[in-house]
């Protein structure tokens, strides 16, 4: 029988799974959820606090670089006291399988690259709490995968676990004071002197534009089978656009969400899609199990 729009059918997606070579993947906060990290733009998330939208600024660092390698070392902090669960370990497996399976991340936990996605097969949209870079752009200095915690001493106040999690951080309230750091004291580039930073998109920052233009360049090489949006409304640009650009190709669309509400570019499901409505962790290993339970 014909799919209608949105299936829910897993075996009709198993099936659908393995005639798929071409496989695009965009992930979102959503993924790291079973791991015990919240999804920040939700009410009461990281992200509808006005301290954390200017602690993510480029401005904020070149005036009170401190506060700001605070801000993001608590975030690295709280991303090593979880594990990746079964729905990064199946996307990691999925891209063994499959070589010509691509994971877009809009996550910078490090949790896929901690479950051992493959390098060659995940790109970090935003970049990646673990990645350190000169903040001088002209030296071109980066540091991949620092998984020290602390990073520094100066930094160890950051390192200590918080009952409220990220949003009771005392950056996140303008009526603590907080003890502040000598530049000095904070983390330099090796080859130039400059502070480092983290190597992640701020806000208003554009994302990597030679990797955009890698990526848009792999799915215009030959069309997409499948396309699966895990845990993301797929509302950001540019990465929504590049569900966008398999879909017109003809990929089918998987989405793997707990809301279903808000699809971007991910709605107007069509014969021979499918929703499945549910945490990641749970479905993903379920919903890829003909491939990764065979390698």
């Amino acid at each position: 029988m014909p799919l209608e729009p949105g299936s829910r059918s897993v075996p009709e997606f198993h099936a659908k799974l393995q005639k798929s070579s071409r496989i695009v993947a965009l992930c979102g906060a959503g993924l790291s959820v079973g791991s015990g990290l919240p999804t920040f733009r939700t009410p009461g998330g990281l992200w509808t606090n006005e301290q954390a939208d200017e602690l993510a600024s480029r401005e904020k660092f070149e005036t009170d670089p401190d506060l700001v390698w605070l801000f993001y070392s608590h975030r690295r902090h709280m991303s090593l006291q979880v594990a990746p669960n079964p729905g990064h370990h199946a996307l990691a497996e999925l891209a063994r399988a499959r070589p010509e399976f691509l994971c877009l991340t809009q996550n910078v936990d490090g949790l896929s690259q901690r479950a051992g996605h493959p390098k060659e097969q995940v790109r970090t949209l935003h970049g990646s709490l673990f990645d350190l870079k000169c903040n001088d752009a002209k030296c071109g200095y980066i540091q991949r995968d620092n998984f020290d915690d602390p990073l520094c001493p100066a930094l160890a106040p950051a390192s200590q676990d918080l009952e409220g999690g990220l949003v009771s951080m005392p950056l996140l309230d303008p009526k603590q004071q907080v003890a502040r750091i000598p530049a000095s004291e904070l983390l330099h580039c090796p080859k130039c002197g400059t502070l480092l930073r983290p190597a992640v998109v701020r806000f208003k920052e554009e994302l990597d534009s030679e990797m955009l233009e890698e990526i848009k360049a792999w799915i215009d090489e030959k069309p997409v089978d499948l396309v699966l949006v895990v845990g993301t409304a797929a509302e950001v640009w540019p990465a929504a656009g590049f569900v966008m650009q398999a879909r017109k190709q003809g990929a089918a669309l998987a989405v793997v969400n707990t809301d279903t509400e808000n699809l971007g570019s991910a709605r107007d499901l069509k014969l021979g899609d499918f929703i499945f409505v549910g945490d990641s962790a749970e479905l993903l290993p379920e919903l890829l199990a003909p491939l990764i339970n065979s390698t």
